[in-house]
């Protein structure tokens, strides 16, 4: 039993040196979420509490402790190749599931179907440590960043203070607040709901009971962050600006959380009073915790050590046989080369074009950090009319985790602005564009000001509006043509005074029928 034991701590040492050294950029990222940004802190507990829920089931893991399954092989398997979609595509999110499917797969092979299922949702509660994808956590904190700016001047004017909103500006007369991403109230959905999942399952009754528990977690994180924000204006009414600042808004967030878990744990109870098939308890004999069902799971598992639970199988060295190969493929894959056409630089992009006049200037050094591109060209152009357009390309020569076409969607709303549409768009051939092309058209206003913005990806001989298909084409073209390069390409033009959107659209359809045949010698086919 000491060398089953020794060989099977060997092995396991083994296993997470080689995940760590395959997943290492995305755990990267993981970490650098968890303790860098505080929407997703809460992350870094959750391994920590699906540790001890697998832990508190060691005595009734015990009572299948022999029974293995070849199961997790196939998991690993698909875990890996789940790895590789990741890879190619860029999404770290993808990344980070594959290592979950993987994890998965390892149990299956020490505990059985059986032993799986009395871990299930501890297994499950790790994926709430995953952020987002970037561009659905955009939209998301977006959408949130205008709901709570219009319920946060419902609170203000409510209690009688004057306060007008544009877009996610509040305007207090004097001062402005911009409700900025940071305040979108993501940070309080993304653990709340979490700690309600924690909740609802640790809650004995119903499920439906448990399933409103957690959704409701939703409309709390939104309406309490309103409310915060709504009494921030008010703090900033009666104090000054400096009241939403600093330790003011840090002890606001935390008080504003404690309240959110406390009508947590105020819903649970009135829940527990609510059915009459469920004989009438306590709130803290409804949460299991260690109380009857693990001293029971203890008596059943006495005959069964704990130490027997993780004995390794042919399923477990099997599994672990296959990681050494695909440790040495990833390493490959990570490495690959590509080697895109040649292209000339945007430095050289011309700034007169058939009428149009431009003037580049730089981008701000972290706008450069954060994007990672390879190459940019960033230009104010004026028609001989003075009709205004607004030109920006970013060339990536190899699209890889970290590093690839960055939606402006994320970036639209922000200073003021406010995102009244986003739609597709197809721009029709003409003789200076010979192919259609399917663009993202947003129309945003500030108070009385609007612009109209174009924006699409090209994607080797590929004009692409759908983010989705942008990845899936990722991984199909470094599959099949070893190429990943590409490109975002976004034009802007503001609604002038008398000035109709039809107007400002064909204006904006015949710059980028220009700028379409100079493209393609800075972003190659």
């Amino acid at each position: 039993m000491t060398r089953a034991r020794s060989f099977f701590f060997f092995t396991s040492v083994l296993i997470v040196a080689l995940l760590g050294y395959m997943y290492a950029d995305s755990l990267v990222f993981l970490f650098s979420r968890w303790f860098g940004t505080e929407d997703y802190s809460h992350g870094i507990f959750v391994p920590l509490i699906s540790g001890f829920l697998v832990w508190q089931s060691r005595h009734r893991l015990s009572q299948v402790s022999g029974e293995k399954s070849w199961w997790g092989f196939a998991v690993i398997a698909l875990g890996f190749v789940v790895y590789v979609v990741g890879e190619l595509s860029t999404l770290f999110v993808v990344l980070h599931v594959s290592l979950w499917i993987v994890i998965v797969g390892l149990a299956i092979t020490l505990l059985g179907i059986r032993g799986i299922k009395a871990v299930a949702f501890p297994l499950s509660y790790l994926l709430t440590a995953i952020p987002l994808p970037t561009f659905f956590y955009a939209g998301l904190s977006s959408q949130l960043q205008l709901w709570s700016s219009s319920l946060g001047i419902g609170c203000l004017q409510l209690v009688g203070v004057m306060a007008f909103r544009e877009g996610n500006v509040i305007d207090l007369g004097p001062v402005q607040l911009q409700v900025v991403e940071a305040c979108s109230g993501i940070r309080y959905l993304l653990p709340l709901t979490s700690l309600a999942l924690l909740c609802a399952y640790l809650f004995k009754d119903r499920m439906w009971k448990r399933v409103f528990l957690v959704l409701s977690s939703i409309p709390i994180s939104i309406l309490i962050n309103g409310f915060r924000i709504g009494m921030i204006g008010v703090l900033v009414e009666l104090y000054g600006k400096g009241a939403a600042e600093g330790f003011y808004h840090l002890f606001e967030g935390w008080v504003i959380f404690m309240v959110s878990f406390g009508l947590l744990i105020l819903e649970m109870a009135l829940l527990g009073k609510l059915g009459a098939a469920v004989p009438r308890k306590s709130l803290s004999e409804r949460l299991m915790w260690s109380n009857q069902a693990v001293d029971a799971g203890r008596e059943v598992g006495l005959k069964n050590s704990p130490g027997n639970i993780f004995s390794p199988g042919p399923a477990y060295l099997c599994s672990v046989a296959l990681f050494a190969p695909f440790t040495l493929f990833s390493t490959m894959l990570m490495g690959r080369e590509e080697i895109p056409p040649p292209r000339a630089a945007f430095v050289d992009f011309p700034m007169q074009i058939d009428g149009w006049r431009g003037e580049p200037f730089p981008l701000e050094r972290h706008y450069i950090d954060a994007l990672r591109f390879d190459d940019y060209v960033l230009a104010d152009y004026r028609s001989n009319t003075r009709h205004h357009v607004n030109f920006y390309a970013a060339y990536y020569r190899s699209q890889r985790k970290g590093q690839s076409a960055h939606s402006p969607q994320s970036c639209l709303p922000g200073g003021g602005w406010e995102i009244a549409s986003l739609t597709h768009k197809e721009l029709p051939s003409s003789r200076l564009m010979p192919q259609p092309v399917m663009v993202n058209r947003a129309v945003i206003h500030k108070g009385d000001q609007k612009q109209i913005v174009l924006y699409w990806f090209k994607q080797r001989e590929r004009s692409l509006a759908d983010e989705y298909l942008v990845k899936v084409y990722l991984l199909w073209d470094a599959l099949s043509r070893q190429r990943t390069d590409g490109a975002l390409v976004r034009l802007a033009s503001p609604v002038g005074p008398g000035e109709s959107e039809a107007v400002v659209d064909q204006r904006l359809q015949e710059f980028a029928a220009e700028i379409g045949q100079e493209l393609s010698r800075f972003v190659p086919d």
